[in-house]
């Protein structure tokens, strides 16, 4: 961080004008950490001669040939590779951090500077929001555009917070791989560098467990599109989906071109119905009755026995099978809205409460994590894995999982995420007010049918400030943010894209962005570029704050 302020406070004297990123034109998001405008214009020839230094794997090169796919098809220029005179230069500079980078561009040059290949990524990013048109962004032409050019202009940048997050829920309802990609694209786009994917719930499970075939065969599919929620009732049609373990080692690699790491989310002991009703025998408090993929929203009661030693085999074989899908270091294991109510009416249950010296039911479920824990960390290294918690996991006795595991704070959040940090944990800012970004973004009545009253604005996520008034000595607990977005009442694609954006890159922002740097008023002025981008990615969007008089 002392390399990445030095080369800031070295641009801001050596640059002439001195104007910040807030008092201009440049429609950048997120905002850089700084932003020292020239003058005059960079012009692009019909032929870019582009150097990239060496690193291990071509790595650079092969971010500057993937900025290429989309570049060269938008402007008409292409790239030819030659020495260290070349007109764009990608050049190592160890001493700035894993994704910092510095942006130079005058008249004749463009100079790129990072440590690692994600910084080099970082900075094609902002290069192509500097382009006159959005739509390079997404590689398709403009022949409104009669000369592709680029404002002179210094910028030393580097994120706020290491984690940078956005969480889909594929339980409740499946959208593909496709749509799954694109919504990579688009956080790729604004610098978000970790996908939550959540892959299991009570109405339905999403991920091939090749152990477990009943967990898709069964798990997979349910007897309604539609939940159930007070006057909607199940409409009886079969519908779900899932992904093969092909499939999603397919969207790993491709997030991780982007730089942008999966963490599988498979929730249990709760929110499990899915699973219990692929394997009652084992995993239901009470196998003799009937269980079924659960058609309604809402929190079921039917959890997973946690007493059960085969429970306990099942979540091992299947950690051990996401841990050969997703090499990321966590494994989220969910941990909220858990009910006890089958517990505290099952046997088992109840001995093994006694024997663990407790009358807290909660601690079950935290026992049940601690064997999940004791198995991983007899794996080798590589294959170990660190466990995220929703928030309330603290409700029970943590001592157990010791203090490396990171919470996920979103009820009450501020609070919460405080009560980890003090109690040594990692924590993760994921506020369900205003984060959780499924919630409607206005009262007005074509609203899609989602959470909320329409309070979740652009500017209220934009206005949430991170770590506010959390003292120093925790700070350094604090990971980062993330956006949540839960798909009870949102069935298809176009609708999540349409409640996600823009409100993620307000997120977007606030993970990126130095805080003393933000400003809703000049976001909102940034962001008017960005419906040429959501068209030409072929994204749905809110329109509320571009067309104030027609949000629809």
């Amino acid at each position: 961080m002392k390399n990445i302020k030095a080369t800031i406070t070295a641009l801001c004297l050596c640059a002439a004008p001195t104007i910040f990123a807030q008092q201009n034109n440049l429609p950048l998001i997120p905002q850089p950490a700084k932003v020292v405008q020239g003058d005059g214009t960079f012009t692009f020839s019909p032929t870019l001669k582009v150097w990239a230094d060496a690193y291990d794997g071509d790595s650079i090169k092969l971010v500057l040939q993937q900025f290429e796919q989309k570049f060269t098809p938008a402007t008409g220029t292409h790239f030819k590779y030659g020495g260290k005179s070349a007109t764009m230069q990608l050049r190592c500079n160890k001493h700035l951090g894993n994704e910092a980078y510095t942006l130079n561009v005058t008249p004749k040059q463009i100079v790129i500077e990072a440590a690692k290949p994600a910084g080099f990524f970082y900075a094609l990013q902002t290069l192509q929001q500097l382009l006159p048109s959005r739509n390079a962004m997404a590689g398709v032409p403009d022949s409104t555009i009669a000369s592709w050019t680029l404002p002179a202009v210094s910028i030393a940048d580097a994120p706020r917070f290491g984690w940078r997050g956005f969480m889909l829920d594929e339980g409740r309802h499946f959208y593909g791989k496709r749509e799954v990609m694109k919504i990579i694209d688009m956080m790729a786009a604004y610098k978000m560098n970790r996908f939550h994917w959540h892959l299991t719930e009570d109405q339905g499970w999403r991920i091939e467990i090749k152990k477990y075939p009943k967990l898709t065969e069964v798990g997979a599919w349910r007897h309604s599109r539609t939940l159930g929620y007070g006057e909607t009732v199940p409409d009886g049609e079969r519908y779900g989906g899932y992904y093969t373990q092909a499939d999603a080692r397919e969207i790993v690699k491709y997030a991780r071109d982007r730089f942008i790491e999966i963490v599988p989310e498979v929730d249990i002991p709760g929110h499990s119905q899915a699973a219990v009703a692929s394997y009652p025998e084992f995993l239901a408090c009470d196998p003799q009755n009937p269980h079924q993929v659960w058609l309604y929203q809402g929190v079921s009661a039917d959890v997973i026995n946690v007493s059960n030693p085969r429970a306990v085999q099942f979540a091992n074989d299947v950690i051990d099978e996401l841990t050969g899908i997703f090499p990321f270091s966590y494994i989220h294991l969910g941990g909220d809205e858990c009910p006890v109510y089958k517990w505290q009416n099952n046997a088992d249950c109840q001995k093994q409460l006694k024997e663990l010296g407790s009358d807290n039911y909660r601690d079950l479920q935290i026992n049940f994590y601690h064997q999940l824990q004791q198995h991983m960390a007899q794996k080798p290294q590589h294959e170990q894995r660190k466990l995220i918690f929703w928030n309330e996991v603290l409700h029970g006795n943590t001592a157990p999982l010791g203090k490396d595991i990171t919470i996920m704070a979103w009820i009450g959040a501020d609070a919460a995420a405080q009560d980890a940090a003090k109690r040594g944990m990692n924590t993760i800012l994921s506020p369900q007010i205003p984060y959780y970004i499924n919630r409607r973004q206005s009262k007005n009545v074509w609203e899609p049918r989602s959470q909320g009253w329409g309070t979740e604005t652009v500017e209220a996520v934009y206005n949430y400030v991170p770590m506010k008034d959390v003292p120093d000595t925790l700070q350094s607990k604090y990971l980062g943010v993330q956006a949540n977005f839960w798909t009870e009442w949102v069935e298809d694609a176009s609708t999540v894209q349409y409640l996600t954006f823009p409100r993620l890159a307000a997120v977007a922002e606030a993970g990126w962005t130095p805080q003393s740097e933000r400003s809703y008023t000049n976001f909102e002025q940034r962001l008017q570029a960005e419906p040429v981008f959501y068209k030409a990615a072929g994204v749905n969007y809110g329109k509320h704050v571009f067309d104030k008089n027609k949000a629809q």
